[in-house]
């Protein structure tokens, strides 16, 4: 298995479950570089937060699903860690679109979540390719527990989205696999109450259709993250972390 102490990592989509896997991260002595589109207070806050328990970590600032942008935080992220290893892409809205409302636009915003994993995944595992081998580097995407069989209403262009980044790990494995770069994705499910979601709404509706009764675990996530990055023989999976939802079907109510 790899070790990670003082490697380097790129982790974009810090808030939420992404602080919690940063901060893991930082405590196996990996040194991150922080990206973010628009949510510069809390990028800020976690960087500081990380160095001041003795990790280190780097802002920056782009928009994955402008291919400039994700080229250029991928060679910035070398350069100022001194090394990149490992990509860990959590950035993603969660745009509710009921069906009256769906049209050209709900689908396009959807997608740039997918286009920026791609964008992100293709440069980052170019970068990677110059690492020594045999295994170069690890890239995790993250999925939803229900874009790989189980759809519920209301987020058609979403759930699309993150099935075609649930693929798109696949088809990066392949891609990648003679380069010794590994691949994989994490599918949680509800695992933090969004904050316009009042707490009965968040157990009523959404806790109690899991089979355990509870909440995903972001610490649990984290492991898992920091499981496949220690890799080497584990490529092409999605790792479903939602408390068994997926085996209860899909959520029809919406």
């Amino acid at each position: 298995m790899l070790a990670l102490s003082g490697r380097g990592v790129l982790l974009v989509g810090t808030r939420r479950i992404g602080a919690v896997i940063a901060h893991r991260l930082a405590k196996e002595g990996l040194r991150i570089a922080i990206g973010y589109r628009s949510s510069k207070r809390e990028a800020e806050a976690l960087c500081q937060s990380i160095a001041s328990e003795g990790g280190r970590a780097v802002l920056l600032q782009g928009d994955l699903a402008v291919e400039e942008d994700a080229r250029r935080m991928v060679s910035a992220s070398a350069e100022e860690l001194g090394d990149l290893s490992f990509v860990v892409n959590l950035a993603s809205g969660y745009p509710r679109v009921p069906l009256e409302a769906l049209d050209a636009n709900a689908w396009d915003e959807a997608m740039k979540a997918a286009r920026g994993s791609y964008l992100l995944a293709l440069h980052a595992g170019r970068r990677i390719m110059r690492n020594a081998g045999p295994t170069r580097g690890h890239i995790i995407m993250f999925s939803d527990w229900a874009a790989l069989d189980a759809p519920y209403r209301h987020y058609l262009p979403y759930l699309t989205a993150k099935a075609a980044i649930d693929f798109m790990t696949r088809a990066f494995a392949v891609e990648f696999a003679p380069h010794g770069i590994l691949v994989n994705a994490v599918a949680p499910g509800p695992t933090v109450r969004p904050p316009e979601l009042g707490q009965k709404t968040w157990e009523r509706a959404v806790i109690a259709r899991a089979p355990l009764k509870r909440e995903s675990s972001a610490e649990e996530i984290a492991e898992v993250v920091v499981t496949l990055l220690k890799s080497e023989t584990i490529t092409g999976e999605t790792f479903r972390i939602d408390s068994g939802r997926h085996l209860a079907g899909p959520g029809v109510e919406g």
